[in-house]
């Protein structure tokens, strides 16, 4: 059995048999843990028992992080695939107190802070905005290319979007028809791509808490 399938295993069974706690803070775990697959990083067993640690009540968001940092600390003489694991625990922690946290404010500014508070320490551009173009093929469209916004326009390209969206109205539309918007919206900020890297964390992040606002759980 894979490492994938042992974490959603061991997780889902809080959400069908935990208490309403422990099946939100499960939710937020694998949602985290889920968003390192999906930039094709691995978290570790280590992670795991400090995630259920955390479910059960037993440590504090705080403390999870705490232990991330000083597990890894204790380990200095790292590989880089140890690098991208440690990146990924530390991450997912933070993206599980994001989720857990209900502040929202639907901004650029709200987006650019989350992409600082998901990767300072971690990146060295956390909360930056890129200053040169780029290019590159993603996986997560099976190898397509992608062109970003010009580095030059960015920041006018997030307020044209957010501003757009701020005077949407959902009134009136059908389900189809909001989750057709929302899709749009999310693809527009997301081609963006105003940070160096982990763009595609920071606004999955970003607009689970937006979906939150708008009563989506």
């Amino acid at each position: 059995m894979s490492s994938k399938n042992n974490w959603q295993m061991d997780l889902s069974e809080y959400i069908r048999q935990g208490e309403p706690s422990q099946k939100e803070k499960s939710e937020a775990w694998m949602t985290a843990i889920g968003l390192q697959d999906v930039d094709g990083l691995q978290t570790s067993p280590y992670l795991l028992d400090t995630a259920k640690n955390h479910i059960e009540g037993k440590i504090s968001i705080d403390e999870a992080e705490k232990r991330l940092f000083s597990y890894y600390e204790e380990r200095k003489e790292r590989n880089q695939i140890e690098e991208k694991t440690r990146e990924a625990d530390i991450v997912s922690s933070r993206i599980a107190r994001l989720l857990g946290e209900k502040s929202f404010n639907f901004s650029s500014v709200e987006w650019i802070g989350i992409h600082r508070r998901l990767f300072e320490g971690v990146l060295k551009e956390a909360g930056k905005i890129r200053d040169y173009n780029i290019s590159k093929r993603e996986w997560v469209l099976k190898g397509e290319s992608v062109v970003y916004s010009s580095y030059t326009n960015i920041r006018e390209t997030m307020e044209y979007d957010f501003n757009t969206e701020k005077q949407f109205s959902y009134n009136g539309l059908s389900m189809e028809e909001i989750i057709g918007h929302l899709s749009k919206f999310t693809c527009d900020i997301w081609q963006i791509h105003p940070f160096y890297e982990g763009n595609t964390q920071a606004t999955a992040v970003f607009m689970i808490k937006y979906l939150n606002t708008l009563g989506f759980q």
